[in-house]
């Protein structure tokens, strides 16, 4: 699933030759806004057909959240 979610992100924010680990935090290290968020958000939840409410937003702040969030909905890829 990482290696999916890394390469949403590299589209979504237009990210070339950037080094991206689970550690990678979205507004410190990748410089993303709230419209580079909400862009990111709306794709995992195309991609991975899973809703993410606006309240559970603020628990995912790094791309490992995203993938633990993900499979803690049942994702499994």
């Amino acid at each position: 699933m990482f290696e999916r979610v890394k390469e949403i992100i590299e589209e979504q924010l237009n990210l070339e030759g950037v080094e991206i680990t689970e550690e990678t935090r979205f507004k410190e290290d990748l410089e993303a806004d709230s419209l580079d968020l909400f862009e990111l958000v709306m794709a995992f939840e195309e991609e991975y057909g899973v809703e993410i409410p606006s309240e559970d937003l603020e628990q995912i702040t790094t791309v490992g959240s995203v993938i633990k969030y993900m499979q803690d909905k049942g994702v499994n890829e």
